[in-house]
Order: C-alpha cells, then sequence, then structure tokens
C-alpha cells in the first residue's frame, strides 16, 4: 500500500504546485515513463477528479515541468551571468554559484530533462535552444569584460560544456565532498577567463559556501 506524501483535509483536492511537486520528484527518480497521473495520485493520495480540477491533461502537467526547469535553469543562469561584477574572475565565480545551489540550477532536473530529450524531439529542440542561450549569456559576460568576440564564444562554450558534461557523468551529487570542489574552482575560473582569481575574491565565494 502507497502511504500518501500529504496529509488532507476531507474534501480536499490538492492544488497545482502540489501535483507538479510529485511529478517532478517521480521524474528525477525515475524518469519521465513515472510521470503518469494514477501513478501520481497514489502517491499524494488524491483522486484523478483532483488531477483534472487542476491540469487539461498528462501534457499539461509535462509542461509544467518544462516551465518550471526553464525558469529554474536557465531564466537562473541568464540572470547570474548579468550580475555585477569588478572582473571577469568575479563574474566567473559568481556564475560557479549556479553549480553550488539548487535553488539557482537544479542539476538533478537539467540530468532528467536531458534523459527525458532523448526520447522527445520537441523537447529536444527546445534543449537545444536553450544550450544556445545560455552559452550565448555566457559569451555577453565575457564581452562585457572586453574579450574579443570569438575567444568570448570559445570560452563561454568551454565554460558550458564543462558543466554541462559534469552533470552528465553524474559527477555533481550529494556523494561528492564539497569541500575539495570548492577548492577546485578558482582554479577554473583562472583557467576559463586567463585571468588570476584575487584572494579577496575567493574569499568572498568561499564565504558563501560555507562547509559544515
Amino acid at each position: 500500500m502507497i502511504t500518501p506524501l500529504i496529509e488532507k483535509t476531507s474534501g480536499w483536492r490538492g492544488s497545482r504546485e502540489i501535483w507538479i511537486q510529485a511529478a517532478y520528484e517521480a521524474l528525477l527518480e525515475s524518469g519521465i515513463d513515472a510521470v503518469k497521473v494514477l501513478p501520481l495520485g497514489e502517491r499524494l493520495g488524491l483522486s484523478r477528479t483532483s488531477f483534472y480540477g487542476h491540469f487539461s491533461n498528462r501534457d499539461d502537467l509535462l509542461n509544467a515541468l518544462i516551465a518550471l526547469w526553464q525558469a529554474r535553469n536557465t531564466g537562473n543562469l541568464i540572470k547570474r551571468a548579468e550580475d555585477y561584477a569588478e572582473t571577469i574572475t568575479e563574474a566567473i565565480l559568481n556564475v560557479f554559484d549556479l553549480w553550488l545551489l539548487p535553488e539557482l540550477f537544479d542539476s538533478r532536473l537539467e540530468f532528467a530533462i536531458r534523459n527525458w530529450a532523448h526520447t522527445d524531439t520537441h523537447l529536444a529542440r527546445m534543449l537545444e535552444e536553450a544550450d544556445q542561450v545560455r552559452v550565448e549569456a555566457f559569451q555577453a559576460m565575457f564581452e562585457r569584460f572586453g574579450y574579443e568576440v570569438q575567444h568570448a564564444n570559445i570560452r563561454a562554450n568551454t565554460v558550458y560544456q564543462s558543466q554541462i558534461g559534469y552533470i552528465s557523468m553524474k559527477k555533481d551529487g550529494p556523494m561528492e565532498p564539497l569541500e575539495p570542489r570548492l577548492k577546485r574552482m578558482p582554479y577554473y575560473a583562472e583557467i576559463f577567463s586567463g585571468q588570476k582569481v584575487t584572494d579577496t575574491e575567493a574569499a568572498r565565494f568561499l564565504a558563501r559556501h560555507p562547509v559544515t
């Protein structure tokens, strides 16, 4: 017997957000084939009537998951690339916050979306568009600090592809110790920019990510 994830009062029909959260968890745990109305309803202890009170069909729910990914990952990445920084190395360290804070960039969701895209041509096109937009945001960041267009493009692709490759290899999970990863990041910033990270910049970055 499946134990509902939430407690509900009599007559309560759930909410759109609760269904999306359940779909999100199922996607991360078991992939897109697990995101189906009946199993999600059992997981939540809610009926199909509740689902159709918030969504027109399963595709509507899937589109909500895609919208969540777009806002959380692409939207936040663009914002972070545009954040104020005095130097390119500081700007890159700002970007590195994305890879360390799931509320800014959800690596598990990114991995699940990329797996899903293997079986969904429409999502695959959306993913290609997202990749392009993200690289363009990083390129604009480098150009803002005086890098020539071609150099900015190559550096932007290097930053982005390094992290997406890292995610695709599933190395970015909780099993990897945080401290050694943090200590490497200023060196990555130096390699990506060609400029040395100052002690002050490194200290500010590390202070944002205390190791407990």
